[in-house]
């Protein structure tokens, strides 16, 4: 690897290696092994260092069927949803429903619609949101700004607060949960996230806003780390897990809520702020509660 590939995540670097084939194949090829790096099996979240050996397996491409190019909608829908823009990234208000890129089940996601609007630009995403969650996300234009914020992010230096209803009534004050977080169960075909002593370091801070009785309660979470549906099971662990998730929730309450109107999990990614690397000049974004979730709490 050389100092230009460095920092980047496998996956994302074999994705941009390997453009014609599907990104269910190439995260396939990471399960099973087939691509090592220094002779050594890596998880897809891996970082190259400079220096690293990649072996790639050889990979039959074959053309697959669908549309080429995100629809004309999703690429509006995206550009409207843009809160902020300057010379170093752009801030996505993400509509619920929309994933941040392509693969399980969708051609299409945030990232493949900005670049087929933008194709001059080199946008990459700084993080993630899964593909029910809403709100602020960050995407770098050009790399010496994406590697920047890795680094920011992996000091602990970007700060994200979310809004979620969880069930029931919290009554654990401002709560600090330190358990970590294992991705490497799989159920039905899909990943299913557990708190293990083995897994990677996981912190979330609960700090309920508003009570409604002891049906729900509006919380505050902000998250030191970003693992993969890491508020949606820290807030399972806790006992008060989100309303309407389907894969770490509760069934009552959850059809509950569906009666009033809660058509997807109750979580909304409200802010980030971080202060930019070597000026330190401080930046903020904040995007409010979609209309459909401010109706449920009405």
């Amino acid at each position: 690897m050389t100092a230009e590939q460095a920092g980047q995540r496998i996956d994302n670097f074999l994705l941009r290696h390997f453009k014609s084939v599907p990104r269910s194949r190439i995260y396939r090829l990471l399960r099973k092994g087939e691509v090592r790096v220094n002779r050594r099996r890596v998880e897809a979240e891996y970082r190259l260092a400079e220096g690293d050996e990649l072996r790639l397996p050889p990979v039959r491409i074959e053309p697959e069927a669908g549309p080429s190019r995100p629809s004309r909608s999703l690429i509006e829908l995206i550009e409207k949803s843009i809160v902020h823009e300057d010379a170093r990234i752009l801030v996505i208000d993400k509509p619920a429903g929309v994933a941040v890129h392509g693969g399980s089940g969708m051609s299409f996601g945030v990232i493949e619609a900005l670049r087929a609007s933008r194709p001059a630009e080199s946008l990459e995403l700084v993080h993630r949101l899964d593909r029910d969650t809403s709100g602020c996300l960050i995407v770098a234009r050009g790399r010496a700004t994406l590697t920047a914020l890795h680094a920011l992010i992996r000091a602990g230096g970007m700060h994200k607060s979310y809004l979620a209803l969880i069930a029931g009534s919290w009554q654990l004050g401002t709560k600090r949960i330190d358990a970590p977080l294992s991705t490497d169960e799989r159920r039905h075909g899909e990943r299913h996230v557990r708190v293990a002593r083995e897994g990677k370091a996981s912190v979330s801070v609960f700090k309920p806003i508003q009570f409604f009785g002891k049906r729900a309660t509006l919380m505050q979470v902000d998250i030191l780390t970003g693992r993969t549906h890491q508020i949606r099971v820290h807030a399972a662990f806790a006992g008060h897990p989100l309303l309407g998730d389907d894969k770490y929730g509760e069934r009552e309450p959850n059809q509950q809520m569906r009666a009033l109107g809660l058509k997807r999990i109750f979580l909304h990614a409200q802010s980030i702020a971080f202060d930019w690397p070597g000026s330190g000049a401080p930046f903020h974004v904040s995007t409010p509660l979609p209309a459909e979730l401010a109706a449920v709490l009405d």
